[in-house]
């Protein structure tokens, strides 16, 4: 690194220093080869921050919603990070839509860091580098971390692996439950709002959202269902209520560490594969891959025997520490 040393940004970061802060998760986010020491170093000081996301359909007014939070919390004295991720952008890969243009009143604010993440093509709603911004987040004392999602399709409701509690945000009218449940939503939510509370809709939206928790129960907590109108804040203080309440219920049960244990071997599993798959692609250039390709070409091998040659040779050097052949 050519400016400031990982030693000296993480040092910075733990001081609550917000451009060293968005320095390691952008070395985070684009791969870089500091990536794995800053996680490393900084992973034993995880495990603290209660981490709030939420998800919805685009338009849902989540990002005001969050905005709305942000406010209260502050209210309270307590710091408090947000990841806002957002569609990427087909050239450059950052997040289009930019939700800290929509925060902008927490811009200044040394009590409150805002990021915003593109997906990146991820289709889970969230970005693959946000559960190790998550991290750093955490590691540096922030208490509270919201995750805004791009908006839930029927399969982006990958927060859940990433979240603590989960808020799914909806509108009046929001539709049938044929769609709720094929969009998954009513497995993941733990406090399920009613947003724009000022239109008409809302009483039928909430029957709505009650039947389907019947049919879905019975429930060791049961989601409750609040309406707020986010440009007012009006039922933002007890969306926030319900927020503390389902940790108090996480904690008090065992399930947060249950869930956090999971979550873990989640990380390491993903972890896993994402070693494994840089470790093929090294296998899959160079004089051996150009010689079995060859081979291939002229059907004398075929791509499945050719790929297994491909990387069992790859384990031997690494196991060899680089010499084929020979086994330490």
């Amino acid at each position: 690194m050519t400016e400031r040393t990982t030693a000296d940004l993480i040092d910075a970061a733990l001081q609550h220093d917000f451009r060293a802060v968005a320095r390691l998760i952008s070395l985070v986010e684009d791969g870089h080869p500091s990536a794995v020491s800053i996680l490393s170093q900084l992973f034993p000081r995880t495990g603290s921050a209660h981490v709030v996301g939420l998800t919805g359909a685009p338009g849902s007014g989540k990002s005001t919603l969050t905005d709305g939070l942000i406010r209260h919390v502050r209210s309270l004295g307590d710091e408090v990070g947000v990841l806002a991720v957002d569609p990427s952008s087909p050239f450059t890969g950052g997040a289009i839509l930019g939700d800290r243009i929509r925060m902008q009143d927490h811009v200044a604010d040394p009590g409150v860091y805002i990021r915003s993440m593109g997906s990146r093509g991820h289709l889970g709603g969230v970005s693959e580098a946000t559960p190790k911004a998550l991290m750093i987040l955490d590691a540096i004392g922030l208490p509270h971390v919201f995750v805004e999602t791009v908006g839930v399709g029927q399969a982006e409701v990958e927060i859940v692996e990433s979240a603590d509690t989960t808020i799914v945000v909806v509108n009046p009218g929001w539709g049938d439950s044929v769609q709720a449940n094929k969009a998954g939503l009513m497995e993941i939510g733990d406090v399920f709002v009613v947003n724009k509370a000022d239109r008409e809709g809302v009483d039928e939206t909430r029957r709505d959202l009650e039947q389907m928790l019947d049919l879905g129960g019975p429930w060791a907590w049961r989601p409750p269902i609040l309406s707020t109108v986010a440009t007012d804040g009006e039922g933002t203080a007890d969306l926030w209520d319900a927020v503390r309440k389902h940790r108090f219920f996480l904690e008090s049960t065992g399930r947060m560490n249950d869930m956090r244990s999971a979550r873990l071997r989640h990380e390491l599993h993903r972890a896993v594969v994402a070693e494994l798959l840089r470790r093929a692609e090294r296998a899959a250039e160079g004089d051996r891959f150009v010689a079995l390709a060859a081979e291939v070409d002229a059907r004398r091998l075929d791509p499945w025997t050719a790929a297994r040659r491909l990387l069992d040779a790859a384990e031997v050097r690494d196991v060899s520490g680089g010499r084929p052949g020979t086994h330490r």
